[in-house]
């Protein structure tokens, strides 16, 4: 009789952490669809083919960035503010990062290439949860982020292709934009545990409002700034 492979110990555990990953993406994922919708057709609004929204999509897979990055190319921007707009956005993935290092500089390159890839605020915000609350195997931690982090690339990308899909036939009236702001307030909201990230949050909410005028949405540069400031700042004291 031919014998069944056997079942590695490690495999149980390893299957559950990716599907706990991606059902704590499942709520999540009904804020990320309208927003990926959205993208699709400010993407074709501001001159961008369909296949190049969808690259972006592939390629960034950052909402934020791409929003910003389609509106300033849709503008005229000069390189270099596109450049800096984006990254400024971005850097707090570095943030990110160096909260969940600890627990997967085990890793090898490849896969810390894959999670860096995947590392999403609303992937992050569920991960760093789960590691905060779980006492999880270090062996099976990354498995976690996999799995939420392949859940939100999967809706992601399809949202953004149906948005792509119907372009301008989505109608104003559906008020998917206000979806957006939902989702983020719902990611960011149960992270602000302690007085640094809380203040971090109001500066960087007062700034962008503050300087909501100034072109090439360079507010949101001097918000991001300001916010990342002020945490530093009060981490210290």
């Amino acid at each position: 009789m031919m014998q069944e492979p056997a079942i590695s110990a490690e495999e149980p555990g390893r299957q559950a952490e990716w599907w706990a990953g991606v059902k704590s993406q499942l709520p999540i994922a009904l804020g990320v669809i309208p927003f990926g919708l959205i993208y699709g057709v400010v993407a074709l609004a501001a001159g961008l083919t369909p296949a190049q929204a969808q690259a972006m999509s592939a390629i960034v897979f950052a909402g934020s960035a791409q929003f910003i990055g389609a509106e300033l190319m849709g503008k005229g921007a000069p390189l270099p503010v596109l450049w800096l707009t984006t990254l400024v956005v971005n850097v707090r993935h570095l943030l990110y990062s160096a909260q969940l290092g600890p627990d997967l500089q085990h890793l090898s390159r490849g896969w810390r290439f894959l999670l860096a890839y995947l590392l999403t605020d609303e992937a992050y915000a569920t991960t760093a949860v789960h590691y905060a609350d779980q006492q999880t195997p270090l062996t099976h931690k990354h498995w976690f982020f996999l799995g939420a982090g392949m859940m939100l690339w999967l809706t992601w990308q399809t949202s953004t292709a149906v948005g792509v899909f119907l372009g301008a036939e989505i109608p104003a009236s559906w008020g998917l934009d206000f979806a957006l702001a939902l989702t983020f307030i719902g990611i960011v909201v149960p992270l602000l545990t302690t007085r640094p990230m809380l203040a971090a949050a109001v500066v960087a909410g007062v700034t962008a409002v503050l300087a909501h005028t100034l072109p090439y949405n360079l507010g949101l540069v001097f918000a991001g700034l300001a916010g990342i400031g002020v945490g530093v700042w009060m981490e210290k004291q």
